[in-house]
């Protein structure tokens, strides 16, 4: 049992390298001299505007979907993290979601991170996390690929007792950008930003003028050739010609 610790001190002696153990990726922190934002939407159209390092320290109620949008330029890479204070006082677990989408409001997959975690009635608070693919500077326009424009994180709970909801939580969020320009050929046209801009609205639909009646002529109260009426005359009018004719041909003639 002492002979592999031998030779593991005899291989650390002699100087062989062993395999470096990778670090641990570090956790995103917010901009020097950055603002903190105090409150979040309620909807994608309410999103609160945060920029990329800039903290969302606020409070909230279980079962609150809470919105905030940020943009995001070709070649970024953006990783979102957020921790939420839970209380004391509540009755079973809770599992919590983080999902991102872009401008066209389709949801984006995230590569790494706890973005649905679920933690027990005992948890003091839950982490989540989302790390979004490279933004694309084109892509093709059936594919779902991240492209430059408003994007929108929307933090919420799914699963909990129906007594812990609106329960006090405090929610700490940090949207962090990494990489600039893109590897990609081609350019985006218009970045993807919602239409915010509301249409006119019609109060009535417009009345059709009136069609002008055209003078009858002396032929216009007969019927079109084309008609049925007059394909059913022509034919009772031949059934009742070839009926007296078979008739007269089948009758025999009378003796005197």
């Amino acid at each position: 049992m002492r002979t592999p610790m031998i030779l593991a001190g005899g291989a650390l002696a002699a100087g062989l390298a062993l395999p470096a153990v990778p670090a641990a990726a570090a956790a995103p922190t917010p901009s020097p001299g950055a603002t903190p934002v105090t409150r979040a939407g309620t909807s994608f159209l309410t999103a609160t505007g945060i920029a990329a390092g800039q903290p969302v320290r606020m409070s909230a109620s279980t079962g609150d979907h809470l919105y905030w949008s940020f943009p995001a330029s070709a070649g970024q890479r953006h990783e979102i993290s957020a921790t939420v204070s839970l209380p004391k006082a509540r009755t079973g677990a809770s599992t919590w979601t983080v999902e991102v989408f872009d401008g066209l409001r389709r949801r984006q997959s995230c590569t790494a991170g706890a973005q649905t975690p679920t933690v027990d009635a005992s948890a003091g608070s839950v982490s989540l996390g989302c790390t979004l693919r490279q933004v694309r500077s084109w892509a093709e326009p059936w594919s779902a690929d991240p492209l430059p424009g408003t994007y929108y994180v929307r933090l919420s709970v799914t699963e909990l007792p129906e007594p812990d909801l609106g329960l006090p939580v405090d929610v700490d969020l940090l949207v962090s950008a990494d990489g600039e320009g893109s590897r990609d050929d081609g350019e985006l046209k218009a970045p993807l930003v919602p239409n915010t801009k509301a249409g006119a609205v019609l109060t009535g639909e417009p009345a059709a003028a009136p069609a002008e009646e055209e003078d009858a002529g002396f032929g216009d109260w007969l019927p079109d050739l084309g008609s049925r009426w007059i394909w059913s005359t022509v034919g009772g009018v031949l059934a009742a010609v070839a009926g007296v004719v078979g008739f007269a041909l089948t009758r025999r003639p009378r003796r005197p």
